[in-house]
């Protein structure tokens, strides 16, 4: 019986210790899952995306299975700035998006870079500004735009308790390369609103508007996500699902709804 105090005090430390942990693990959660809504975060990620849409083309019988691999990797290049490399690498299978044809293969990489203040601004404004290149790396002619390309970029938002919003933006354009082909000048706009909660849900809606100003076409999805992020032992992956509609696309685009799913693996340091 003299022993029963010192057990009920050491079950009540262990408890209060796993307690602390437990909250300790679900606030870092939290503020990793709203890294992922910053895109100039210091913060290692590789996010993996698919995409499905449909009703490509006059006759709508085409569809698209687009998988976007988007490794970010921010470098500290002194005590006031960082630069953010962030990648996409197409993979694509696509059927009758092109009538009576199928293509599989790599697409275009988009490659920007952004520097970016280590520390909002004194209003809490997070930035970051640099250049945007297109990389005709596609492994079928009809996945690649044959052109490379060049422009800036940026990307201005604010993070205030659960909200993150902002908008990304860059303008490409493209030359030399195929001379066959048409030469590239596109804009691309991406306003987004997200909401975090306290068990690291995420719930965000955004568009990723494009313009092609030699075709004069707008292409609007507007795309709705919930993801969660978690824990397998000490690495922490979010998973994503959401749908998407096409405000806008030309003729021979997508129409209607489309999905996606996204799994993100970070690497905090």
């Amino acid at each position: 019986m003299r022993q029963l105090p010192a057990l009920v005090c050491t079950a009540f430390l262990a408890l209060a210790a796993t307690t602390a942990t437990t909250a300790s693990y679900a606030q870092d959660s939290e503020e990793l899952a709203k890294k992922l809504s910053n895109p100039v975060a210091a913060l290692i990620s590789v996010p993996i995306q698919y995409n499905y849409d449909h009703h490509y083309g006059s006759n709508e019988l085409g569809h698209r299975n687009l998988i976007n691999i988007q490794p970010v990797v921010p470098i500290s290049l002194n005590a006031d700035w960082t630069l953010i490399s962030r990648t996409i690498l197409p993979v694509i299978s696509q059927d009758n998006v092109i009538a009576g044809s199928g293509q599989s293969g790599i697409g275009d990489i988009t490659q920007s870079f952004f520097f970016s203040p280590k520390q909002p601004t004194a209003g809490g404004l997070i930035w970051g500004v640099g250049p945007a290149f297109l990389l005709p790396t596609g492994s079928n002619d009809q996945l690649s735009a044959r052109k490379w390309g060049a422009g800036p970029t940026l990307v201005v938002l604010k993070q205030e308790g659960p909200w993150s919003y902002g908008a990304l933006a860059n303008h490409i354009w493209g030359g030399g390369g195929d001379s066959e082909r048409t030469n590239v000048s596109n804009t691309f706009l991406q306003p987004f609103l997200s909401y975090t909660t306290k068990e690291a849900w995420t719930y965000a809606l955004n568009t990723e508007s494009s313009y092609d100003w030699k075709a004069k076409q707008w292409s609007v999805p507007v795309n709705f996500m919930v993801s969660k992020l978690v824990r397998f032992g000490k690495q922490p992956v979010s998973f994503g699902v959401g749908a998407r509609y096409w405000a806008e696309s030309p003729d021979n685009g997508p129409h209607d709804w489309g999905m996606r799913g996204v799994v993100t693996f970070l690497f905090p340091e």
